[in-house]
């Protein structure tokens, strides 16, 4: 089969005549979803002054890999395919996800829609990278970062001011929104810590683990890509029960490729361009991305300049 060109890879969008979701009810399954992970969320609070210690420490391990499947997931797709046809359910979901995550919806995506501009570029001549969260922004001699480094320091280099100021170029009103959210899952926190600070104490060490789990996900979404070739920009898996669960977040090359598909339509749209994959050398593990690093085709040798990676099965 002869490579196809960008331009001939069309995948019919999901159409719906449901008066509530903008594109499938199958997005009734990520709304779900989220609804879920906020009440998770809150039932810990309630659980916390009856539950034993070691039973809360694996319910805040939960939690804080649920930040990352939420954020990877159910609000990686709403970014791109807002669920709802009326714009007043899409904010309220927007600040449900950002209180259930701990971060703004808005916020993440400026950020978001700003690594898609970059698609984990390689630093200028002026060390700087279009993309704010790219591998390789902080790494050496044009290769990644180390990734223990890039998990645990990059929630700390966020910049609120810089998304704001972005933000607030593009649309006043959505900057405005931005804060709220902002405001709102702070608030949340401070009311949970005035009425037990015990466990807001307790909370805060898994909402930030599972802010890096979420770094260490897109760490290896990227780790043995190449930022110089679009069909394989993004590290692929096709482990079926974490595509299941995380909603095709394993079709990550794809996704990059074409930010819009629906997550309904990965499948589809992978069908189209294998070919185009196997030739440009796309990356594809074994294993769901957070866990890349157990991957068996990591050697240091495949990573630099020149990407080699074996083609798609």
């Amino acid at each position: 089969m002869a490579p196809q060109s960008n331009e001939s890879v069309v995948v019919e969008r999901p159409k719906t005549d449901s008066r509530i979701f903008a594109h499938t009810r199958w997005d009734a399954i990520p709304v779900a979803a989220g609804l879920l992970h906020c009440a998770y969320f809150f039932g810990m609070f309630y659980f916390f002054p009856c539950v034993p210690l070691w039973a809360m420490l694996i319910l805040g391990f939960i939690y804080s890999v649920s930040i990352s499947w939420n954020i990877n997931g159910v609000s990686h797709n709403f970014i791109h395919n807002p669920y709802f046809r009326s714009p007043q359910l899409n904010r309220l979901f927007s600040i449900l996800e950002s209180i259930a995550v701990g971060f703004s919806q808005i916020f993440y995506e400026c950020i978001h829609m700003q690594h898609h501009k970059g698609n984990a570029d390689r630093p200028d001549e002026a060390g700087e990278t279009v993309d704010w969260i790219s591998i390789y922004k902080h790494g050496h001699d044009g290769e990644a970062e180390h990734p223990l480094k890039y998990t645990f320091l990059s929630f700390f280099r966020e910049d609120p001011k810089t998304v704001f100021k972005e933000l607030k170029r593009k649309d006043s009103r959505e900057a405005f929104w931005g804060v709220f959210e902002l405001a709102s899952f702070v608030t949340t926190f401070v009311i949970l810590g005035i009425l037990n600070w015990h466990y807001i104490c307790f909370l805060l060490p898994f909402w930030y683990f599972g802010h890096c789990l979420s770094y260490l996900n897109g760490y290896y979404r990227h780790y043995g890509g190449n930022p110089d070739e679009p069909i394989a920009w993004g590290v692929t898996t096709y482990v079926k029960l974490y595509n299941w669960t995380w909603f095709y977040n394993g079709y990550h090359a794809e996704h990059h490729f074409r930010p819009k598909v629906h997550w309904t339509r990965m499948q589809a749209l992978r069908d189209q361009i294998v070919e185009q994959q196997h030739a440009a050398g796309l990356r594809v593990i074994k294993v769901p991305h957070a866990l890349g690093f157990l991957d068996a085709d990591l050697s240091a040798a495949e990573r630099p300049r020149e990407l080699q990676s074996k083609p798609v099965c």
